[in-house]
Order: structure tokens, then C-alpha cells, then sequence
């Protein structure tokens, strides 16, 4: 009880903070850089987060604020006469989420299905809810944390929903942007 009574105690800040005033008064401390220094000092690029997986030959990655969550693959739903890329519809938790292949183009072998489902939200403009797309994934890499730009010169020209490419382990991953990407594959909101 005495140290919680201690910790709600003012006098000691109290007496730091005089303290500290009466040590800058004296001239006793000194400041650690000119504000003319720091803005000399190089700007650290803000550091980003990916979710990297892959879905057919090519891997792909999400800002990990775009990202909700990861799932098992589920039992999906099929919807009649969908378009080729939506695989299906599942319940996460009471919404309904559409999945679609990305990697549709490549002409994924029907024998092998997606391992995962990446559920990516978007927050829709106005007053309606937050759009909810899953991406079948083959395998999910894992996440990325890097304060390098994305390589947006060397992003292909023919991949519309592309914002840029991502360096990881050596090799490229084509970053998702999530506007785009509802644009390139449209679903319907269900």
C-alpha cells in the first residue's frame, strides 16, 4: 500500500522538474542539437509493414493496415454465373466474403486449390460499411518490415491493381493496392 501511495505522490517530479530548471538557469545544461543541426540530419524513411503470399507462380503482398486477418481455406460457396476470377463466398463471422483468384490468368490446375485465404478490407467512402475481399493464396510468406520505397518504375504496366514491387529475400514481391484491385476484379458487395 505504501508503494502505491508513493507512486501517486507529485513531490518527487516536483522536485526534478526544479531540478532540471535550476540546472538551465545556471547554465548547466546544454542542448543536444541547433534546431539549424537537425534539420541537416538526414529523414528517416518511415518504416512499412507487407503481408507477402503467394498465389499461383507470382507473389503478392498487402499493406499489413489493408489486412484483416488470414484464414485456413474455407468451404467456399459458388455463385452461378459469377465471373471466372470469383472462386466463391464464405461466412467470417457473419459477413460474407467474396474470394477471388488473382492468379486466375496463369491457369491454376483445378487440382490444386489455395491453401489460404488473405481477407483484405476497405473502408467504403460515405456511410456505407467496410468492404471485405478475400485473395486465394497458395502459400503465405510471412510479413515484411522495411523502410525502403516500393520499386514503383520497375511495376508492370499490365497489371492495373499493381502500386509497385517490393524487395524481399531476394526476389519481388507486386504490391497490392486494394482500390484497384476491387476495380481490376469487381464484386459485388454482398
Amino acid at each position: 500500500m505504501a508503494a502505491g501511495a508513493a507512486s501517486r505522490n507529485p513531490e518527487p517530479a516536483k522536485r526534478e522538474k526544479d531540478l532540471f530548471k535550476r540546472m538551465a538557469e545556471q547554465g548547466q545544461l546544454e542542448p543536444l542539437a541547433e534546431p539549424e543541426q537537425l534539420e541537416l540530419l538526414p529523414k528517416a524513411e518511415p518504416e512499412r509493414q507487407y503481408c507477402i503470399f503467394r498465389s499461383g507462380r507470382e507473389r503478392f503482398c498487402f499493406s499489413v493496415l489493408d489486412v484483416e486477418e488470414v484464414v485456413e481455406w474455407p468451404n467456399l460457396t459458388r455463385v452461378p454465373l459469377s465471373p471466372s476470377f470469383l472462386m466463391g463466398i464464405f461466412n467470417l463471422r457473419g459477413s460474407i466474403v467474396p474470394v477471388v483468384d488473382i492468379a486466375f490468368t496463369e491457369g491454376r490446375r483445378p487440382d490444386l486449390q489455395p491453401k489460404h485465404v488473405v481477407v483484405a478490407s476497405l473502408r467504403a467512402e460515405g456511410d456505407r460499411d467496410v468492404l471485405r475481399i478475400g485473395i486465394a493464396a497458395d502459400e503465405v510468406i510471412g510479413t515484411c518490415t522495411t523502410s525502403e520505397p516500393l520499386l514503383v518504375e520497375e511495376s508492370p504496366r499490365d497489371v492495373p491493381h499493381c502500386c509497385g514491387m517490393l524487395r524481399h529475400e531476394h526476389r519481388l514481391a507486386l504490391a497490392l493496392d486494394l482500390k484497384k484491385l476491387t476495380e481490376t476484379f469487381p464484386v459485388p458487395v454482398i
